[in-house]
């Protein structure tokens, strides 16, 4: 069975389609059809289609990377690795010019300028908005929280929305911010607690909803699901209701 074939039959095993394997890959449709009928050409090259192997076998929950050899094997092999001699060696001679004596002057001038450079890069980085951070907790042991995601001041609005997640089987989720940037894309374990932060807005897509609980901005609500369908569902700084 070739890769293409072996990579259709795990989708549809998944009861996922085209469009829903492009959606979670960024892949495009057309690329992820000639794949599966073992047509690289829109690929781009060698090393774009070892990429899109690697990202179809995660979202299908298998593992890519005998895939990735036996398209190797077909194609000429894995590219062989450079050594660090042959790296940074250069194409021409160096002509090494007359050592002279270091402008301290000159010196001194660079370094207060990186200094002032350095102070307003912080003061901007403290008055910017951060990113969507995830923290992920060890399910082995008690999760020791780096703040509390599920009480805040009486009148003070939630500036953060929080995602805790614990699987109860193994799963694939997808969850993305507010701006559709991806903050984890896999298949968690049993017993695996994972959270995820972001500023205004988390999406998350299940795969197997009746396998997890979710705790949203400090509420426990529990299984979003009961059935096997793929479930999408996103929730906001005023969510859930009772939050």
């Amino acid at each position: 069975m070739g890769i293409g074939e072996i990579l259709a039959t795990h989708r549809e095993d998944a009861g996922l389609t085209v469009a829903e394997v492009s959606a979670r890959t960024r892949i495009r449709e057309t690329i992820i059809r000639a794949i599966e009928r073992e047509d690289y050409s829109l690929c781009g090259g060698n090393f774009y289609a070892r990429g899109y192997i690697r990202s179809i076998g995660r979202v299908l929950g298998i593992d890519p990377e005998p895939l990735v050899r036996e398209y190797d094997d077909a194609h000429g092999g894995a590219p062989q690795a450079v050594s660090a001699l042959t790296a940074l060696e250069p194409s021409t001679s160096v002509r090494f010019r007359e050592r002279r004596a270091p402008n301290w002057t000159a010196a001194m001038a660079l370094a207060l300028a990186l200094v002032v450079a350095y102070g307003v890069f912080q003061v901007f980085k403290t008055i910017g908005s951060h990113p969507a951070r995830v923290v992920q907790v060890n399910a082995t042991t008690s999760p020791t929280r780096v703040r509390s995601s599920g009480t805040r001041a009486l009148g003070v609005p939630r500036t953060e929305v929080t995602l805790q997640l614990k699987a109860k089987q193994p799963t694939w989720i997808n969850v993305r911010d507010e701006h559709g940037n991806e903050l984890f894309s896999g298949t968690v374990g049993v017993g695996e607690l994972r959270e995820w932060v972001a500023k205004k807005k988390i999406q998350l897509i299940v795969g197997n909803p009746a396998g997890v609980d979710l705790t949203v901005n400090g509420t426990d609500i529990g299984v979003p699901g009961t059935d096997a369908k793929v479930l999408t569902v996103s929730y906001g700084l005023t969510d859930p209701a009772t939050a």
